[in-house]
């Protein structure tokens, strides 16, 4: 990516953490989100500033452990210890934490995390499949704009909601058609560059800029090829876990090593590309279709083979690593199945790495990564 992007990504980064004290000081509110499950529209919705919060790195696992089990998934424990030692801004500006039940290691660590701030639980159901579980799910999303009303003192009508699925559909698409830089071949943007867009993109407190800014680099990328660094490796498609800056390493391992992963089907990749129905009652419409995400905490998760048949296939890749954190149990089940569907489906190599955030494995991960990546040769 032209360095350009880079700084001008950096300088908006460093202008946010401003843009939100201001916001607070004035009398905006934050609300915080763990996860993609949870619709950020609703916190548009009610003048709030959604913010993913953090736990993507390795820094304040040590001290979460001091409270939660060490042989416990990296991502919970980072997002516990970031709450605890108050070393995350975002978590900091929250007045609200939405949560949910994606995990048994998560809602048992969101019970201790509510003394840090006050929560509100969205409880899933196992299935997307059974008659009652969009009644179940959209039951969970009125008792959330609920509890957003009452916290925030706010009211939050229809037209408000509505107007909320039509911006966060826009930097959606905005977002897909950066990721899908990545179906051209030889390639634009390395996947490091595309997780460090992403990631910072997520924590602006503006979206209009973030979806401007966006924008601005598909188009400079798309109109101005010869400017680009091209990636002419073998093409990856990570799937599993999500990954951000702090938890990157197998990312910036393959890439070191000559491929390009060009495709993140991951709650922080692909699985944001998707539209809310802007007609109709928009609850109804934000339930059903935030209730579709295909995460392995569902059974059975169909979904997630559909969304890897389309990207195996668009994205033209020569191989598939699916990652899973250390006591990501749904993950790992899964990964037998995933394995068994990329190789008797496409008769494509298949590796399954497991890890943390430590750089303890990165030596153990690199022969293994450049082992497979022989075999694309």
């Amino acid at each position: 990516m032209n360095m350009h992007w880079i700084n001008t990504l950096t300088q908006y980064s460093d202008q946010n953490l401003l843009d939100i004290e201001t916001a607070k000081k004035n009398g905006r509110k934050v609300v915080g989100f763990y996860c993609l499950y949870s619709p950020m529209e609703l916190a548009v919705a009610a003048d709030a500033i959604p913010l993913p919060l953090c736990g993507t790195r390795n820094d304040p696992i040590e001290a979460a452990e001091t409270v939660l089990p060490r042989n416990l998934c990296p991502l919970i424990k980072s997002s516990f210890g970031f709450a605890m030692t108050d070393t995350c801004p975002f978590f900091r500006f929250s007045d609200l934490i939405v949560a949910d039940t994606t995990c048994d290691g998560k809602k048992k660590m969101f019970e201790i995390m509510a003394q840090y701030k006050p929560l509100h639980i969205l409880q899933l159901p196992q299935t997307q499949n059974s008659e009652n579980a969009l009644s179940i799910w959209y039951d969970e999303i009125v008792a959330y704009k609920k509890a957003l009303e009452t916290h925030l003192k706010v009211s939050i009508s229809d037209e408000d909601i509505h107007a909320a699925i039509v911006l966060l559909n826009e930097e959606r698409m905005a977002r897909k058609a950066l990721m899908d830089l990545g179906r051209k071949n030889p390639v634009p943007i390395s996947g490091m560059n595309l997780i460090e867009m992403m990631f910072k993109i997520g924590f602006l407190a503006d979206k209009r800029k973030g979806i401007a800014l966006i924008k601005e680099v598909v188009q400079d990328i798309n109109q101005h090829p010869e400017k680009q660094s091209k990636q002419n490796g073998p093409r990856l498609l990570l799937t599993g876990v999500p990954v951000g800056l702090g938890s990157h390493k197998v990312v910036q391992i393959v890439e070191q090593a000559g491929a390009s992963v060009v495709a993140f089907e991951s709650c922080s990749g692909y699985k944001q590309a998707f539209l809310v129905e802007e007609e109709g009652e928009p609850l109804m419409a934000l339930a059903k279709q935030y209730l579709t995400t295909p995460c392995s905490v569902m059974s059975p998760n169909n979904n997630r083979l559909d969304l890897l048949d389309e990207m195996i296939q668009g994205f033209a890749v020569d191989g598939v690593i699916d990652l899973t954190w250390q006591a990501c149990h749904t993950y790992n089940v899964e990964a037998y199945q995933i394995q068994k569907f990329v190789q008797e489906k496409f008769g494509l190599p298949y590796l399954h790495l497991e890890s943390d955030y430590s750089e303890a494995d990165t030596e153990q991960l690199r022969v293994r990564i450049e082992a497979f990546l022989e075999m694309l040769h």
